[in-house]
Formats: structure tokens, C-alpha cells, sequence
């Protein structure tokens, strides 16, 4: 096996745009850069579509749609299970393609390979599950058959912090029920799509059925697609004020929509949790991706008892990580994704000293090279600061007090999001009549990551409609069909 390295792996991307299964240059040859985060230096040029360039993807993405309905499950199963042992194959090419446009470091991007390979698996085994019903009517006069079948043309939007996980976790269900796609990855990170483009053709994924247009203008080139009545649902995984926006777009077609959006995780520490597990917990749902994530816990809550103690201890653990670039050995903290995240993480940090938080550690953006910010541990956070509602998307840990479970649940609850909330407590009642009042779409319990393959994921509130993964992950690309049979 030849060495990778970052040249060998940056070459062997396609940089076109794939549309019918072809690779192909945007029309007037208009090309998009991506930059390493870690470094500002350009790694690669892609092509930037057009909006004609975008309605010929979906034109082949509704050309394609007949035929690959009506492909054998089995057969998309196995495709799906092709692609899952050559992204596993290929796992280092990957990791070290994703450290270099996102940022992240080798081990995290290590990880995110295999969670997003997983989606493959599992949707390989979905494939062949999907199934109807029969039944005799109440009055005995007829029969009632459902069938499942795709729901058409679809378009994904996927977002820049996991640019492989985000992908396989749309594609793996819509390549098993049945959809053909058009994809636009974010501008920041399209390599990694591109990649994964690249390696589902070699599997043998029929032309037309997977399009890929990368583009430095979304809103322009999106939206006529959106509009256009051949599409028949767009999924987005993003923040909520984009949501929002595409939502109100997709509702002249009436589109099934899917959409992962923003989150303000809680992160619940009560008088009897085990503050080793609870540290580890933390570290874990603030510093997984930088903190950029929306998974990420955004508000630390902690019982009175204990928040001084388990305020130090994650300041000390913060403040020993290693920062730098993510293909650095010891490296445990990369760069934001770019100059205006950094000033926005910046910027609510300074909103929450101001109003009397007082920084335990970290607290400065790193100068140099890259867009770096030191993790930080805020204590006193108070009530009105700007940090309680806005999704940070960095390493920042806000930790506030509270003294009763009431207090911790109208705490955790007092936000427009419901995406994740997290939990420590060594009572198991506690755990469950918490969890039950929590309004949110996953909680973890004694644990600071919940994603799962084998799980559906996804919010209630602002924080999104539909779920992905889990069983209930392939239903989003599948309409209903009933069928009244008389006798």
C-alpha cells in the first residue's frame, strides 16, 4: 500500500463537479478555493457551480430516479456494504483529507470515519427491512394494503464541521430506499464529499443516481432547485436562521423536508453525580470537534455543592490541552473553521466577562497563523449573558449553579432548541423523570456523546424536524402508499 500523504491524498480528490456520473468543469470554468484552517494556505482549487449548473444535476438526478427505484434492494444493500469496507479501507486517506480542510485533529477525524462509515453498514441492513402491511377492513368488505416507495429527487445540504459523517448519514438511507440526489457540500470542507463521490462511483453506484456541485454561492444556486417542482424533498443539516429560510422555500413545492439545526446543550450536574465520570463527560461534549458541533454542550449547570470542584477540575483538564495543527503529533485542539467563528466565540466570551464571569483558564484567541482560540472554563456566568442563548461553536465551557431539580430543568429548558441535553446523576429515578421533562430530541445520561448509527438523531423546537439513523432514519426518504383492494 502506497504512503499517504497530504499531496498524494489532496491530488487524488476530483475537484469538478459530478453530475450524470461524469466529473465535469462549472460552466465558465469559475473554481472555488479551500483553505486550511490551521494554516490560511490553499490546498486545493474545486469547480464553483452555476445555477445552470445545479439544474442539470438534478435534471440527472430525475433521469436516474426511475430505473434506481427500481433496483433490487438487495442490490443497493450491496453497494452500500462495498462502500462501507472501502471507506474502512481507505480510513487514513480520509482522516488526514478532513484534518486538512476542517481542522480537527487525526484522532477525532479517525473517529469521524468510522461513525460516518457506520451509516453505510447500517443502512445496508436497512435496505432489504423495508416492508408494508395487509389487512382485512373493520366491516370485512375490502382489503387495505400500505407499500413504502422512495420519495424522488432529493437535495442535500451538509455542513462544514463533519464533511464526511454528514454525507453518509443522507446518502446511506436515500441509496437504500430508493432516491437519486443532488448534494452541495459546504464551501469550507467539499473535499471530503468529493472523495466520497469519487469512491461510491468506483462501487458501482449507477450515474445520475449521486450528484455532487460545489459552490461558493448556496443561496443563489439552491434555490431555484428548490423551487423546482421535480425535487420532492431537500434534508439540511446547518444552523436555524438558514433552516428557517429553506424551510419557508420548500414549502411552494410542499417538499418533505429534514432538517438538523442548531442546538444550546445543557450539560446537568447534580449533587450526586460522580464528578470523575461527569469531567470526563464534559470534556467529551464541549471539546469533541473544537466545540463546533451541535451537539456540544453550550451551558454547564451544575448542583451549588459541587460546581466549584468540578469547575476546577475541567479547568484543569482544559487548560492542558495542546493546541496546533491537527496532523501534529500531541496536538489535541485544531483551529476553528475560520476568522469569523473565531470572532463570534470571541465575542460572547468578552459579552460574559463583562457581565461578571470570571475566566478560569484559556480565555484568548492564540495569535499566529490559523484561526486558534484557547480552550476555556468560565465560572459566575451570569444569567443574562449572551452565551446562555447563542450557540458558541468553540471551546468555550460556561458553568452556572443551581440548587434544586426544578431549577436545573427550567434552567436547561429556557431555550428555543431542543437538540441534546446531558445529565449526571447516580440516581436512576432522577435520571428518568429528568430525562422525561428535559424538551429536547436525545438526552445523555452519564455520557457526554449520544451519536449513534443505530440511533435516530435529531431535535424538537428550533433544533429541526425529521431524524436521521436508527430505524426511523430511512422512513425520511420513504412515502406511504395505500392500496384498497375490493373482494
Amino acid at each position: 500500500m502506497e504512503s499517504v500523504t497530504e499531496q498524494s491524498v489532496i491530488e487524488s480528490v476530483p475537484k469538478g463537479l459530478l453530475i450524470g456520473g461524469e466529473w465535469r468543469d462549472a460552466d465558465g470554468g469559475g473554481k472555488l478555493a479551500v483553505d486550511d484552517p490551521a494554516t490560511g494556505a490553499v490546498l486545493a482549487y474545486v469547480a464553483d457551480a452555476s445555477p445552470g449548473d445545479c439544474r442539470t444535476a438534478l435534471d440527472a438526478a430525475v433521469a436516474a430516479q426511475h430505473d434506481w427505484a427500481r433496483t433490487a434492494p438487495r442490490d443497493r444493500a450491496e453497494l452500500l456494504r462495498a462502500a462501507y469496507e472501502q471507506i474502512t479501507a481507505r480510513a487514513e486517506e480520509f482522516a488526514l483529507l478532513m484534518t486538512m480542510e476542517m481542522g480537527k485533529t487525526l484522532a477525532e477525524s479517525r473517529g469521524e470515519v468510522a461513525y460516518g462509515a457506520e451509516f453505510f453498514r447500517w443502512f445496508s441492513e436497512e435496505a432489504v427491512r423495508i416492508s408494508g402491511r395487509w389487512s382485512t377492513a373493520p366491516n370485512g368488505a375490502t382489503r387495505l394494503l400500505t407499500m413504502k416507495q422512495p420519495v424522488g429527487p432529493t437535495l442535500m445540504i451538509t455542513p462544514w464541521n463533519f464533511p464526511l459523517a454528514m454525507g453518509t448519514r443522507k446518502i446511506g438511507p436515500a441509496i437504500a430506499a430508493g432516491c437519486t440526489m443532488v448534494v452541495k457540500p459546504a464551501s469550507q470542507t467539499p473535499l471530503s464529499m468529493l472523495a466520497l463521490a469519487g469512491l461510491l462511483q468506483d462501487c458501482g453506484l449507477p450515474p445520475g443516481v449521486l450528484n455532487v456541485v460545489t459552490t461558493s454561492h448556496s443561496g443563489a444556486v439552491m434555490e431555484p432547485l428548490i423551487r423546482d417542482p421535480r425535487l420532492r424533498k431537500l434534508t439540511f443539516t446547518g444552523s436555524t436562521p438558514v433552516g428557517r429560510a429553506l424551510m419557508e422555500q420548500a414549502s411552494e413545492q410542499i417538499l418533505r423536508v429534514s432538517m438538523e439545526l442548531g442546538g444550546n446543550a445543557p450539560f446537568l450536574v447534580f449533587a450526586d453525580a460522580d464528578l470523575d465520570k461527569a469531567v470526563d463527560g464534559a470534556m467529551l461534549a464541549k471539546m469533541r470537534n473544537i466545540g463546533e458541533a451541535c451537539t456540544a454542550a453550550n451551558r454547564f449547570y451544575v448542583h451549588e455543592s459541587v460546581a466549584a470542584e468540578f469547575s476546577q477540575r475541567l479547568a484543569a483538564r482544559m487548560g492542558a490541552l495542546r493546541w496546533g495543527r491537527g496532523t501534529d503529533d500531541g496536538v489535541d485542539v485544531g483551529p476553528l473553521i475560520d476568522e469569523k467563528s473565531r470572532e463570534k466565540v470571541a465575542a460572547l466570551l468578552d459579552d460574559a466577562v463583562a457581565k461578571g464571569a470570571t475566566v478560569l483558564t484559556g480565555g484568548q484567541p492564540v495569535e499566529g497563523p490559523g484561526w486558534f482560540f484557547q480552550p476555556t472554563v468560565l465560572a459566575d456566568v451570569s444569567a443574562d449573558a449572551d452565551v446562555n442563548r447563542e450557540e458558541i461553536f468553540g471551546p468555550v465551557a460556561p458553568v452556572r449553579t443551581f440548587s434544586t431539580d426544578e431549577e436545573a430543568i427550567r434552567l436547561a429548558n429556557d431555550t428555543e432548541y431542543g437538540l441534546v441535553a446531558y445529565l449526571f446523576t447516580r440516581d436512576l429515578t432522577r435520571a428518568l423523570t429528568v430525562s422525561e421533562a428535559l424538551e429536547y430530541g436525545m438526552v445523555g445520561v452519564n455520557q457526554g456523546i449520544v451519536s449513534n448509527p443505530a440511533a435516530p438523531f435529531g431535535g424538537v423546537k428550533a433544533s429541526g424536524v425529521g431524524r436521521e439513523g436508527g430505524a426511523e432514519g430511512i422512513e425520511e426518504y420513504l412515502e406511504t402508499k395505500y392500496v384498497g383492494i375490493a373482494l
